[in-house]
């Protein structure tokens, strides 16, 4: 699992003016616009993007201190897109940093799906496979995305950069500045054949099964993302990831709260009175006996340790606790009802009479 606080190189306790501030010194340094002879450096700024996002959401901050896997959503969901976090951040454009890049061929498309479990195997973890319908390199062109027999070519234009030096006038006179070339739409190459079967995307859309593992202690709502597990790239580029959205079926034994489980054991005003072993289900599937001693009044809550959810990507587990409700009788025969009167006249009670009481019922 990912750091996200050591790739910012911040402490766990940072404030968001610290965060906001690594990005920003990070954000420089490992730019690729800043390290045009370094491949590595769009996956590194991708990195500390992410991790900014993270930690500058409290709620997600939040998910991930408790150790919750991501689960983010789209990457720079929060800003509208990485355009918009620059502009956030460097006013419009990155510092000198060559304005606009080259765009290239495109990133594999993110692709998401829904996987549904019961309590049970949320809290051992299981494999799925899962079938998508996602964007694979086209057979016919091997993703060239040109007719066999002929190539892209670079575009004359922008001789392959992707972006032309454009002069504008302004008050101050007349000034360069860089845009995406509008032959090649800022890819740098041009294709003149199409493949007809992708239409020179060099993607086609396939039905694939995959196999995900979904690990103990996942949530309703849980969000797990895996990385270039999504659609294909266009032309080389790297793939998309895959979001795994997992919804967890209602369990009639078990309420969840965090970590833990609550289960309602009920029990009659005799069986709270005298006490009473009752059998316990357990998420596993699995029962315990449990002694309720004599006395126990209702609302009562008993914890047994260890015994709730696994803790996701952390160690431990919850508790299951266990609510006594005592149930008062509402119909009783002849025989218990003076029996009970009995048992109310040796402690001193005084329940109303049965004439009263059935009166009361009929005047509903």
């Amino acid at each position: 699992m990912k750091d996200y606080y050591q790739i910012l190189g911040v402490a766990r306790d940072a404030t968001q003016d610290e965060i906001k501030k690594a990005f920003r010194k990070l954000a420089r340094d490992t730019h690729p616009d800043a390290n045009p002879d370094d491949p590595a450096a769009e996956a590194r700024f991708r990195e500390i993007a992410e991790a900014y996002e993270i930690l500058s959401d409290p709620q997600r901050r939040a998910a991930f201190d408790r150790g919750e896997q991501f689960g983010a959503g789209d990457l720079f969901s929060n800003f509208g897109g990485l355009d918009e976090i620059l502009q956030q951040f460097f006013g419009g454009g990155f510092g000198g940093f060559g304005g606009v890049r080259r765009r290239g061929p495109q990133r594999g498309s993110d692709i998401g799906v829904n996987v549904d479990l019961n309590l049970a195997e949320a809290a051992t973890g299981v494999s799925r496979k899962i079938d998508v319908v996602s964007p694979e390199r086209c057979p016919a062109c091997s993703g060239s995305g040109a007719e066999a027999g002929s190539e892209p070519r670079r575009c004359p234009t922008c001789n392959g950069a992707g972006q032309v030096q454009v002069a504008r006038q302004t008050m101050l006179g007349q000034m360069m500045t860089v845009a995406e070339c509008s032959t090649c739409r800022g890819r740098g190459e041009i294709i003149d054949k199409p493949c007809q079967v992708c239409s020179g995307s060099g993607r086609v859309d396939t039905e694939k099964t995959l196999t995900v593992e979904i690990p103990a202690g996942v949530d309703d709502g849980t969000r797990l993302r895996l990385t270039g597990r999504g659609g294909v790239g266009e032309r080389g580029a790297p793939p998309g990831d895959l979001y795994v959205q997992v919804r967890i079926e209602a369990n009639p034994e078990f309420t969840r709260v965090g970590d833990d489980l609550h289960h309602q054991v009920r029990l009659g005003i005799a069986e709270a009175t005298f006490g009473k072993q009752v059998k316990v289900p357990l998420v596993d599937g699995s029962a315990t006996e449990i002694d309720i001693p004599p006395g126990t009044q209702s609302g009562t809550v008993f914890r047994l340790s260890r015994q709730g959810m696994p803790r996701l990507q952390r160690r431990g587990r919850g508790d299951l606790l266990i609510t006594i409700e005592v149930v008062v009788p509402t119909d009783l025969t002849v025989e218990a009802e003076d029996a009970l009167r009995q048992f109310a006249e040796a402690h001193g009670e005084e329940p109303a009479d049965a004439k009263r009481r059935r009166r009361k019922r009929r005047g509903r």
